[in-house]
């Protein structure tokens, strides 16, 4: 186990105040042991021993793997493809719920959602968990010191305590007026700004208790012809920036989690990306009708795409579809701030090799969940299909060369935490339930896990049958199976099973047709219920 120098020989840690950290053996949460004692060693102090990596962790909101180093040839993201060059691409990655709040509880504590509790926005890890220990609250006792910018965890749940230096935000977004509100709700063009400002007005006239204090989506785009700076992340860039030149010269590693909100709604980005595509040549989606046999309670209900009050018409895809040419702008929109976005994260590189810092610093980008662009007449996430579960992963590790190498491997956003104390060089916590990948950042054909596991909740006021259902889903290397299930909200339990999708995923990789009830797929069907009811853990890797 690797103890950074400066630690050893000491007998203590300084744990600071705000961080409500125990000292102590192990905790018991439920049936989860969590460690939060910092394990001590007394080796010899080696001058020469070569300080720990420094890590990068870049979370995009919203991002579809769909990049140039991904195979996309429309989207246009030079930068990241340039760092994809010199890294491990990971195409068959992840999330275990399609929507931001329980994606990335799970991602942050290493724990899948039926362990967290956290199955929608309203859910807070922390009320179910209160011991619970994120990435960077374990990585800080093993000497790492930690820095949160951006959207981590969700907007209103940020959980300052796993940080050294919590939440940061660009002074212009830290007054009193601003601290409060999602960056979703940031525009540029003061028209927009004021124009927000009366429907946030009338929202909280209806309902005082309004999600974001009436802050909420604005316009579903923007674009205006302003600096990169003038828009949230570009000014969270330039922050990162900044705080990497004093980070740098710290004696302990840092663990620097970066997350960019765009290409979240609104889609806003500066004029210069959008002025990178041209709108009548974007093609409209393919599948642009419901999967065929599919229960309608499957597909979510547009309902965040209405939280734009320009889109506030748009009704559940079993009986609206959006027009085209709202649909092109939609689409715009989308890869002008993932274009933005790549041009955010250059600069970033750009930075990082001009201090030096390329040489002892990982570098990990993924996005929380997938999207839809009017797939399946569907918008947003929300959904069990692939479309809204898979994300991106990109690891580049200086000491590893991988170079560009792509690794068709079925991960997790579970197995990010394991991975990372792996990288670290620090002992990995027993209780997590996934796996570290590095044997395939060297190896990426060796022997894996042979399915992913992603559910979600489905709430009555999204049904059409205003029900409340619970899909629980195995992901293989061919075949998706879903088991839908009423839900007893109360108890939080799983009640009898109610209907059933299977997609064959290499005839049928958009999902179109559900074949769980083909007679000839009886024997399919049976094996994989089995499979996704023994659960994640018959899927582990041989010797895992």
């Amino acid at each position: 186990m690797w103890v950074p120098s400066y630690l050893r020989n000491q007998n203590y840690i300084m744990m600071k105040s705000n961080r409500n950290l125990r000292i102590s053996g192990k905790a018991i949460i439920g049936s989860i042991p969590v460690f939060t004692g910092l394990i001590m060693c007394s080796c010899t102090h080696n001058s020469t021993e070569k300080k720990a990596p420094n890590i990068l962790f870049i979370i995009v909101d919203d991002l579809r793997p769909e990049l140039g180093c991904f195979g996309n040839s429309l989207i246009k993201t030079p930068n990241i493809d340039k760092l994809a060059e010199k890294s491990m691409i990971f195409t068959n990655a992840f999330c275990h719920i399609g929507i931001s709040a329980p994606a990335r509880a799970s991602m942050m504590t290493g724990l899948r959602p039926d362990s967290t509790r956290v199955w929608h926005l309203e859910d807070k890890f922390r009320k179910n968990l209160p011991d619970v220990l994120t990435i960077p609250q374990y990585l800080h006792q093993f000497g790492y010191y930690t820095v949160g910018i951006g959207k981590i965890f969700h907007n209103h749940m940020p959980d300052s305590v796993s940080f050294d230096e919590p939440d940061l935000r660009p002074a212009k977004y830290r007054t009193e007026d601003m601290i409060q509100r999602d960056a979703e709700s940031f525009y540029y063009d003061e028209s927009l700004q004021k124009e927000l400002d009366s429907v946030r007005n009338e929202r909280l006239r209806k309902d005082p208790n309004a999600y974001a204090g009436g802050w909420a989506y604005g316009r579903s785009v923007e674009c205006s012809d302003a600096p990169d700076s003038s828009f949230y992340d570009g000014a969270q860039t330039l922050l990162t920036i900044e705080s990497m030149k004093r980070l740098k010269g710290r004696k302990e590693p840092f663990f620097l989690t970066l997350g960019l909100y765009r290409p979240h709604l609104p889609f806003s980005a500066p004029k210069k990306y959008w002025d990178m595509y041209n709108r009548d040549s974007i093609p409209l989606a393919s599948n642009d009708y419901l999967p065929i046999n599919s229960p309608v309670f499957a597909m979510n209900s547009n309902h965040e795409l209405r939280g734009c009050y320009d889109l506030e018409f748009v009704k559940h895809p079993s009986v609206y579809r959006l027009p085209d040419d709202t649909a092109r702008m939609l689409r715009h929109g989308y890869y002008a701030s993932i274009s933005y976005i790549d041009a955010c994260i250059g600069l970033l590189i750009k930075e990082m090799d001009k201090m030096g810092l390329l040489k002892n610093t990982i570098i990990v980008i993924t996005g929380d969940n997938g999207f839809k662009l009017g797939e399946h007449r569907a918008w947003c996430k929300h959904t069990n299909y692939i479309i809204d579960t898979r994300i991106p992963l990109i690891v580049y590790t200086p000491e590893l060369e991988n170079k560009g190498k792509h690794c068709s491997r079925l991960i997790e956003h579970v197995d990010l935490f394991p991975t990372f104390c792996q990288l670290a060089g620090i002992e990995i916590p027993k209780y997590l339930q996934g796996t570290s990948f590095v044997p395939l950042l060297k190896n990426p054909y060796a022997e894996w896990k042979s399915a992913a596991f992603t559910q979600f909740h489905r709430k009555p006021q999204e049904t059409p049958d205003q029900n409340r259902y619970m899909a629980y889903s195995i992901i293989t290397y061919q075949y998706r199976y879903t088991e839908w299930r009423y839900w007893d909200y109360e108890h939080k339990t799983a009640g009898s099973l109610v209907a059933t999708e299977l997609y064959d995923l290499i005839s049928d990789p958009e999902e179109n047709i559900n074949i769980s009830n083909l007679p000839e797929n009886k024997n399919l069907v049976e094996g994989l219920s089995q499979r996704l009811n023994k659960g994640w853990r018959y899927a582990l890797p041989p010797g895992n």
